[in-house]
C-alpha cells in the first residue's frame, strides 16, 4: 500500500476521504489508482461490491516519505463448527477457551507479495490472534466469525499469504479469511482445509490468497512459501500416515487381502510388472505377519487414512451416500446375513421378490442389534417399521418398475438398457462378422465365434449380413450392434465356476437397429473354456419361437445382465472413473501449488474422490468384501479389472468422442455441432453426454487461453509439466512408455487432458453410478450373478428345468441374501448427499479465484450447464426418441445436471464423491 492510497475506512473512526500527493510516489500513484479502476471494472462485472482501504487522518498527517508507518488492518477468519462433538471434543473445547483467555490463541501473520529490501525476506505483518474465541466458543452455528487486526507499514505492498498457528489442544476447520484495508479492495483466502494444533503439527500452516499465479510469475515475496508448501504435502514417503497427516503419496493395491486371516483371503498384489495398475493413496501401514509384502488390514469401522482435507466433511459424513453406506457396510449386512434362515436361501416366486418392497424383509433383531434402529440407514431402508412378527426392512420400488413391472421382460427394453441404462459404454458397431477373439487360441481355443449369417439373416431386411457390414456404411445402414464380454471373462470362467454358487459364461450379443432407432437382440453367444478337444464350448441362442426357448431366452438374457453388472462395476465404473483417476489426483496436491490457475480449475472435481477409494479398498473391493460376495466374478473381480486395464484402458481414448469413434457409434462430422456424427441418433448417453462434454471444454479453453497463450507458456511451466509427468511415470507406472499418451507440448494438448479429466470425474462417473438402484434393486433385471448354467437336452438339469422353469429361473438367480445385501449397497451408492456439489456449482462461487475474468467464465459455464438441463427435459418429452420417452418407457436423466438429495436417477456432482 503506497503512502498516496488514502481511501475511506470501513472500520476505523474518519469518515472523510483524504487525499495524499508527493512528487516522489507520482509514478506509484498512477499505476495504484489504474490497477484500482481495472479490478472496480472486474468487481462491477460479476457484481461484487468492492470495498475500499482505509487508514485515520492522524495518520496521513504522519506519513512522510522516507519512513513508513505502521496502520492496522482487519481479519475475518470464518471458523466452521462440528454439528455434533463426542465428550473428547466437547472436553478440548472447552479447555481450548479458557487457554485462549491466558495466551495459546491462533495466531495468524500476513506475509506480503513482495520483499523486504533490508533482510531479503518476505515482507511480514505482526504476530496477530483471533480476539474472541474464547466468548464464542459455546455458539452453536455452523459458521463463526471471528476478527483478528494486523500492524503493518505502509509499504508493505498486498499481502499474498496468511501463516495460521494454533496453538490449542483441537484441530478446528478454516473455512475463509477476508482481509480488510487495502486500497485494491478485500483480500480473500479461501482456505477450506483442517488446522491441526501445534502439538502435532509444529509447522506454521500456509494460506495463499485467491489470486491466481503461474509457477513464473509468482511473486518474490511467495516464492519460498510456495516451494515449502508442496514439499510439505508431498513428504518423505517415510512411516504410518496419522488421520492428521496431510501428506499425498503413492502405492501399489497391496492391502485388499488379509493373509493373516488365512490362505482364502489372500489376494494378489495390483500394481507392478506381473500385474500393472493404477497407483492409490499411501498410508504406510505395517505389513502383515504372514506376508511382509502385504499391507496390514484396517477392517472398518476403523478409518483409512486419506489426506485430513480429504475426509468427508461432517455433512458428507451424515449424509445417504456415505454415512449411511457405512451404516450398510456395518451393521445392517450382518443383520440380513444373520437373521435369514439356511432353509430360506432362494426366493420361491417373483412375489417373493415384490414383498421386499411391499412387505419387507422380517429381522428379528437381538438386543445388541437395537443400535441398528438409531444409525443413519440407506434410503433403500424406507423405515424399521414396527409390527407384531418384529421388525421389517423394506425396500424401496426401484425406478424400473414405476412405469411398466414388465418391462424387464421385453426384448426392446433389453435393449434400450444398452444404449441409455446404467452401463451405456460397452456397446460398439459389428464391423467384423462372426466377431474374432484376440485370446491366445493355443490356450483358450480357436479364435472365431459360433455366431453364423442363419442366426440372424431374419432381421436384415433381405440383405446379407457381410452386405450390411461392407456397404452398410454408404447406405447409411448400420444395422448391427454387439456387446462383447467374451475376451475378459473367458480367462477367468473355469476359475468363476469352481466358487460355490456362481456360474457364467462368457457372452456376445449381436443387436439389430431397427427403422424405429430401437435395439433389438438377435442372438446371444455363451461360451465355456474347451474342457477336451469333443467339448462343446460355444452355444448361440437365439430369440424364441416357443414356451421352452422362450425360458432358453430368458436364462440367456440374465447371463448377458450378470456379465455386464460385473464389467460395469469392475471395470467402467470402478476402474475409468474412480482408480484411473486417483494418480491425477495425487500428483496434482503434490505438483501444483493451490494458487496454480490449473489446481484450481481441477478442485471441485478431486473432492472426496481418495476418501471413497479408500473406503472402497476396506469394505468394497477387498477380499470378502461386497464387491466379491455380489457380483460374478467374486474374488477374482479385481483381477479382472487389472487385465482390462493392461489391455483396454487407454486415457488418450477416454473422453467421450475418442470412444465414441473408437467403439464405431460415432464418424467424424465437422458439419455436426460436436464435429461428431451418431450411428445411432437416439442414443441417450452419448447425446447428452456430448452437450456436456462441449460445455467442459469450452469452459477449460477459457481457462487455458487465459493464462496459455501460446506453447512455449505450456512447456515452461515446471509444475504443469511435473504433475503430468507424475501422473504418468509414478501413477500409471507399467504403462508410461506407451505410445498413446498424450503429449502435453501446446494450450490444445493441455485442453484436452484436462476436459478428459473432469468428464471422467462428473459426467462419465454420474452416467455409470447413480442408476445402479434404479435399474439394478430390481434383482431379475439385472442380476449381479447367477447361480446355474442354461441345461441343454441331455444334461441332468434339464429335466429340472423343464418341469418347473420358473423355479429354475428363480434358483439361477442371487440367493435371497445375496440379492438383499446386493440391494442395500446399490442404493447406498446410487444416493446424493445433501451437500452434493454438482457441475456447474462450486464453493465460493465469486471469490474461488481472484481473477475477475474467470469468475465471469465460470458463471457462463454454469449458464451453459443450466441450458444442457433444459435441452434433456425437452428431449425425453419427444415421442420421436423411443429409447427415452413413451409407453412404460423410463426417461434417461442420469446426465441432468442437478438432483434432489436421494436415489434420483439423475444429477452430474463435480467429482466422484461415492
Amino acid at each position: 500500500m503506497g503512502s498516496g492510497l488514502i481511501e475511506r475506512s470501513t472500520f476505523l473512526g474518519s469518515s472523510k476521504v483524504h487525499t495524499f500527493y508527493q512528487k516522489t510516489n507520482q509514478l506509484f500513484w498512477v499505476n495504484s489508482v489504474s490497477q484500482k479502476r481495472r479490478v472496480g471494472l472486474r468487481r462491477k462485472a460479476v457484481g461484487v461490491k468492492p470495498v475500499v482501504a482505509a487508514i485515520s487522518e492522524n495518520l496521513v498527517r504522519a506519513v512522510v516519505p522516507e519512513k513508513a508507518v505502521k496502520y492496522k488492518v482487519r481479519g475475518v477468519v470464518t471458523v466452521r463448527n462440528k454439528n455434533k462433538e463426542d465428550l473428547t471434543e466437547t472436553l478440548f473445547k472447552h479447555f481450548d477457551a479458557f487457554t485462549d483467555k491466558i495466551g495459546r490463541n491462533v495466531v495468524l501473520e500476513l506475509v506480503s507479495t513482495e520483499i523486504d529490501p533490508k533482510n531479503k525476506a518476505p515482507k511480514k505483518s505482526n504476530q496477530a490472534v483471533l480476539k474472541d474465541w474464547s466468548e464464542k466458543s459455546n455458539l452453536k452455528t455452523e459458521r463463526v466469525n471471528y476478527i483478528t487486526e494486523f500492524t503493518v507499514d505502509s509499504n508493505f505492498g498486498n499481502p499474498g499469504a496468511i501463516t495460521v498457528t494454533n496453538k490449542h489442544q483441537k484441530e478446528f476447520f478454516l473455512e475463509s479469511i477476508t482481509i480488510e484495508g487495502f486500497a485494491s479492495g478485500p483480500v480473500h483466502f479461501p482456505c477450506n482445509s483442517w488446522v491441526q494444533s501445534s502439538k502435532d503439527h509444529p509447522a506454521k500452516r500456509i494460506f495463499f490468497s485467491n489470486q491466481p499465479y503461474l509457477p513464473s510469475e509468482t511473486p518474490s515475496g511467495l516464492r519460498a512459501l510456495r516451494e515449502q508448501e508442496l514439499k510439505d504435502l508431498r513428504g518423505d514417503g517415510q512411516g504410518v500416515r496419522k488421520l492428521s497427516d496431510r501428506v499425498y503419496d503413492f502405492d501399489v493395491y497391496n492391502d485388499l487381502g488379509n493373509p493373516d486371516r488365512g490362505i482364502d483371503l489372500t489376494r494378489p498384489t495390483l500394481g507392478g510388472q506381473k500385474i500393472p495398475y493404477p497407483r492409490r493413496c499411501r498410508t504406510g501401514r505395517l505389513p502383515t505377519d504372514t506376508d511382509m509384502h502385504a499391507e496390514s488390514r484396517l477392517e472398518k469401522p476403523l478409518p483409512m487414512y486419506v489426506p485430513r482435507d480429504e475426509q468427508f466433511e461432517e455433512s458428507k459424513m451424515n449424509s445417504f451416500s456415505n454415512g449411511r453406506l457405512k451404516g450398510t457396510l456395518h451393521n445392517l449386512l450382518p443383520s440380513i446375513k444373520a437373521n435369514i434362515s439356511a432353509d430360506n436361501h432362494n426366493f420361491k416366486g417373483f412375489s417373493d421378490i415384490d414383498s421386499l418392497y411391499s412387505e419387507g424383509l422380517f429381522l428379528k433383531l437381538g438386543l445388541e442389534d437395537d443400535l441398528l434402529k438409531k444409525l443413519p440407514l440407506p434410503k433403500v431402508v424406507g423405515k424399521i417399521q414396527q409390527s407384531s412378527q418384529g421388525d421389517l426392512l423394506k425396500y424401496n420400488t426401484p425406478k424400473i418398475l414405476s412405469k411398466d413391472r414388465f418391462a424387464w421382460l421385453r426384448d426392446d427394453e433389453f435393449g434400450r438398457q444398452a444404449i441409455a441404462g446404467v452401463n451405456p459404454v460397452t456397446i460398439e458397431r459389428l464391423e467384423v462378422f462372426p466377431p474374432v477373439s484376440k485370446l491366445d487360441p493355443q490356450i483358450y481355443g480357436p479364435q472365431e465365434s459360433a455366431l453364423k449369417e442363419e442366426h440372424i439373416l431374419g432381421h436384415l431386411n433381405g440383405m446379407t449380413v457381410q452386405q450390411v457390414l461392407t456397404h452398410g456404411y454408404a447406405l447409411d445402414e448400420n444395422k448391427l450392434y454387439i456387446v462383447d464380454y467374451h475376451d475378459i471373462y473367458l480367462p477367468f470362467i473355469d476359475r468363476i465356476n469352481a466358487l460355490d454358487g456362481r456360474k457364467s459364461y462368457a457372452t456376445r450379443t449381436v443387436f439389430f437397429l431397427s427403422p424405429l432407432g430401437t435395439l433389438k437382440p438377435v442372438a446371444i453367444e455363451l461360451s465355456l473354456p474347451l474342457a477336451g478337444p469333443t467339448s462343446r464350448s460355444k452355444r448361440v441362442v437365439t430369440p424364441p419361437v416357443d414356451a421352452t426357448t422362450s425360458w432358453i431366452w430368458q436364462l440367456a438374457k440374465a447371463h448377458v445382465c450378470s456379465n455386464d453388472a460385473g464389467v460395469h462395476q469392475l471395470v467402467n465404473h470402478w476402474l475409468r472413473t474412480h482408480a484411473t483417476m486417483e494418480p491425477f489426483i495425487l500428483a496434482a496436491h503434490r505438483q501444483l501449488s493451490a494458487m496454480h490457475p490449473i489446481f484450481k480449475l481441477l478442485d471441485p472435481h478431486m473432492r472426496y474422490t481418495l476418501e471413497i477409494n479408500g473406503l472402497a479398498r476396506q469394505s468394497l473391493i477387498c477380499a470378502d468384501g461386497v464387491i466379491e460376495a455380489c457380483f460374478t466374478p467374486g474374488r477374482y473381480g479385481m483381477e479382472m479389472s487389472a487385465a482390462a486395464y493392461k489391455d483396454f484402458w487407454r486415457f488418450d481414448l477416454e473422453g467421450l468422442p475418442a470412444d465414441l469413434i473408437r467403439r464405431g457409434m460415432a464418424v467424424p462430422d465437422p458439419s455436426q455441432p460436436h464435429g461428431l456424427k451418431l450411428l445411432i441418433k437416439d442414443y441417450p448417453y452419448a447425446s447428452d453426454g456430448l452437450m456436456i462434454w462441449s460445455a467442459i471444454k469450452n469452459w477449460v479453453q477459457t481457462n487455458v487461453t487465459r493464462y496459455y497463450p501460446d506453447s512455449a507458456q505450456v512447456c515452461n511451466d515446471k509444475e504443469l509439466q511435473a504433475w503430468y509427468a507424475e501422473s504418468i511415470n509414478v501413477g500409471h507406472p507399467e504403462l508410461r512408455h506407451e505410445a498413446w499418451w498424450p503429449t502435453l507440448a501446446t494450450p490444445d494438448d493441455l485442453t484436452s487432458i484436462l476436459t478428459t479429466i473432469i468428464w471422467l470425474a462428473s459426467a462419465q462417473h454420474a452416467a455409470l453410478n447413480f442408476g445402479q438402484y434404479p435399474y439394478g434393486g430390481y434383482v431379475p433385471n439385472r442380476p449381479p450373478l447367477m447361480r446355474r448354467l442354461i441345461p441343454e437336452e441331455g444334461d441332468p438339469e434339464y429335466k429340472i428345468f423343464m418341469a418347473d422353469p420358473q423355479k429354475y429361473f428363480l434358483l439361477s438367480l442371487p440367493s435371497l441374501l445375496q440379492a438383499t445385501k446386493y440391494m442395500a449397497v446399490v442404493d447406498a451408492l446410487s444416493t446424493h448427499a445433501p451437500d452434493e456439489e454438482y457441475i456447474g456449482e462450486r464453493n465460493h462461487s465469486s471469490i474461488w479465484t481472484g481473477d475477475a475474468e474467470m469468475v465471469e467464465g465460470f458463471f457462463g459455464f454454469s449458464a451453459e450447464i443450466g441450458r444442457v438441463e433444459k435441452e434433456i427435459e425437452k428431449r425425453n418429452s419427444d415421442p420421436t426418441l423411443r429409447n427415452r420417452c413413451g409407453a412404460g418407457v423410463l426417461p434417461y436423466e442420469l446426465l441432468a445436471p442437478s438432483s434432489e438429495p436421494g436415489v434420483t436417477c439423475r444429477g452430474v456432482p463435480n467429482s466422484v464423491s461415492i
